[in-house]
Parts: structure tokens; sequence; C-alpha cells
């Protein structure tokens, strides 16, 4: 009799089904990791491009993998580009076109003084979108070490005072700023101390003026640490040693 051929038993067959949701986890959790990189970054424009990435994902459509990322490197060019403008921008919409005529009036106005004065090399004003600022160094005033301001200069704050007349009248902000050369005087112990005598000594002859409101003005000290230059050098530690005198804008008072 033939023998009966064995049959081989088939290997049993896996079951894969666990597959599917396990790639659905995969694809979700990497989309996950995506978002946390992004989420520093991320600006409208990505936002939207994420929420159609997710919106697929979530309705079947095809994987995160099929797309591009939404996160876009910017190169340094771009990005100081960008900051740039943003600034710019920013002190534009601070000020407000009729603002910024009526400051640029007052520095004309202040510019003129100085001109005429011969005192470009002492006092200077700038536009910024805090307001207009006049800055007077400190040899104008003071005497080294000294918050006084001696009799022989008091003549110049007087005239600043009338500059500051304006009706309606703004908030006026005066802050002293001094170098880092370290001081220990009887009377100050420390640059915060000069700065701040220095700004109030100096508010002080120009609220003598009764043409002007005590109401609108404060005074603050930074010591050294606002400069406006390198205090490595005598020239530059120069510029550090300052008063400066901040015209608001009008809509400064109303916040």
């Amino acid at each position: 009799m033939a023998r009966k051929k064995k049959h081989k038993k088939h290997e049993e067959h896996l079951d894969e089904s666990w597959l599917v949701p396990y790639a659905d986890i995969l694809t979700l959790l990497l989309a996950l990791f995506i978002v946390l990189f992004a989420s520093s970054s991320v600006d409208a424009n990505k936002f939207k491009q994420m929420s159609t990435v997710f919106e697929q994902i979530f309705d079947g459509g095809t994987g995160v993998m099929d797309h591009q990322s939404p996160v876009q490197t910017d190169t340094p060019s771009d990005t100081k580009e960008a900051k740039t403008t943003n600034n710019n921008q920013t002190a534009k919409g601070a000020l407000g076109e009729k603002e910024q005529k009526e400051l640029t009036d007052i520095q004309r106005k202040v510019n003129q003084y100085i001109q005429t004065k011969q005192l470009t090399n002492k006092l200077g004003t700038s536009l910024t979108d805090e307001g207009l600022l006049v800055t007077i160094r400190d040899n104008v005033l003071f005497e080294s070490g000294s918050a006084e301001v001696p009799t022989e200069n008091r003549e110049v704050v007087k005239e600043i005072s009338n500059l500051l007349i304006m009706d309606p009248p703004r908030t006026i902000v005066i802050s002293g700023h001094t170098d880092n050369i370290p001081i220990e005087t009887q009377q100050y112990s420390s640059n915060w101390d000069l700065s701040v005598m220095r700004a109030v000594n100096f508010m002080k002859i120009l609220l003598e003026n009764k043409k002007l409101n005590p109401e609108w003005f404060s005074a603050k000290g930074f010591g050294e640490f606002k400069p406006v230059a390198s205090n490595k050098t005598d020239q530059g530690r120069s510029k550090n040693r300052r008063v400066e005198i901040l015209i608001m804008p009008r809509s400064a008072a109303n916040q």
C-alpha cells in the first residue's frame, strides 16, 4: 500500500491587527513633539499650517510625515530685519502722527535754544517711542561728585524751564545717571544716591518757575545702570554722567 503523504503543518499566521493602533499612536506622538518644538516660536501662519495637519490626521487623511514641517527656521538676517521692522512700527505706533508732530515742534524749539547758546556739545535731543528726550551732560550743571547746581549754572536750568512751559502741560520725568566709577563720600554712599539727588536738585530749580505745575513732574535715579556709551574710556564715562528730561506724550497721562 502506498504511504499517505504527511502534510506539514503550516505555521500559525500571526495576528498583525495590533499594528494599526500602534502606528496611529506613533503618529500622534510625533505630532505632539512637533508642537512642543514649535511652541516657542510659532506665529499665526505656522499655527494655521499645524492646525491643517492635525485636522487631516484626525479625519483619517494622510499622516503627518507626508507634510512639510510647519516649523520654519529663520536665518540671522531674517531675524534682524524682522526685529528692526517691529521696533520701527512700535515707535511709530506709540507716538502717532499728531503726537509726533507736537513733540517735533517742541524739539525744534529746544534745538534752537541749544544752537543759540552754543551748547551743542553739552545738550542734545532725541525723539524716542517714549517721548522727547533732552540730555544734559553733568559738567553743564554739576561739579565732580556733587549734586548741587553751582550758582553760575542755575541760569541755564531756568532757561530750560521756560522751554517746558506747555499748554496743556505734559508729564515730565527727570532722571539722573552716573558712570561706573564707585563713589563714597559723607553725603553720597553710592552712585544711586548721587544720581537721585542730581535729578531732584535739578527738578527743584526747574520748579522755581511758577508757570510749571509740580504735579506733572517726577524724579528718579539710575546710578550707572543705564549707560549710553562705554565706561572704558573718559569720553564714554563723560556721556554717561548726565541728567535727562523726558517729555512724555499726552496719551501717557491717561494710562
